[in-house]
């Protein structure tokens, strides 16, 4: 995949219940993203809050709020088996799935992932290190990547042996309020095997698909907001053409 600009990469603006099943069979090699969670607040009302709200506290300076973080458990589950089915659909066998989570949302992820047709076939563990203390409590320092695979997927494939636990802090300088650390993506997408075309549903600030033009490998990122669509591409652009220089 190469846009009319001849690079490898490309940010769609859109939902992408609507925009994956446009795609042909057996065109991504793996689809890696980053949903919204829904999991932030123990009630509606709380879940209903401004993203910006439930997830910072830093005011009037916090990144733009994003979409689709208000849903219950049971329609998040549906949300997501659907859009973990079109994606399946689109992908060829063997293609490994990788997509991250917390706690709360984990079991219900797993179930999307396999009523969607996927091979589950584990979970790696992101330690981002740093979380609020919490006495006579575990510390929540961890988010998961649920993955797995569509179909069959040979142990002889050309990719490296990845580790089970990343241990990357939170960006410093997010412009998303949940942003991956370019470092864990970058070694995250290594399961692909070389070349291959990633796909991102949710891309947010593009991390996932910047990740991938670093290492490589080819990428399709789609985005429901406008303003993280514009963002995610002033990112990349701005991110590879300072490694070229």
């Amino acid at each position: 995949m190469k846009d009319t600009a001849g690079r490898s990469w490309e940010i769609i603006r859109g939902d992408a219940l609507k925009l994956i099943s446009a795609y042909e069979p057996n065109t991504f090699d793996a689809i890696i993203t980053d949903p919204p969670y829904a999991s932030g607040g123990r009630t509606q009302a709380e879940k209903n809050k401004s993203t910006t709200v439930k997830y910072s506290s830093m005011g009037g300076n916090a990144p733009p709020a994003f979409e689709g973080d208000s849903k219950d458990q049971r329609s998040w589950t549906r949300w997501a088996a659907e859009w973990l089915f079109d994606a399946r659909k689109v992908c060829k066998q063997g293609a490994p799935v990788c997509v991250f989570i917390d706690w709360r949302q984990y079991p219900a992820l797993t179930d999307a992932l396999q009523w969607a047709g996927w091979i589950w076939r584990g979970v790696a563990v992101w330690d981002k290190g740093n979380s609020r203390p919490q006495k006579g409590r575990f510390r929540q320092q961890s988010e998961y990547i649920v993955w797995g695979s569509n179909g069959p997927m040979p142990v002889n494939r050309p990719v490296p042996c990845l580790p089970g636990v990343f241990k990357y802090g939170n960006p410093q300088q997010r412009i998303h309020l949940t942003e991956k650390p370019l470092e864990l993506m970058r070694e995250v997408v290594r399961i692909v095997e070389p070349g291959g075309l990633i796909l991102d549903p949710f891309a947010g600030a593009g991390t996932t698909v910047l990740a991938s033009a670093l290492e490589g490998y080819r990428a399709v990122g789609i985005e429901v907001s406008e303003q993280y669509a514009g963002l995610a591409n002033e990112r990349i652009e701005d991110h590879l053409a300072g490694c070229s220089t």
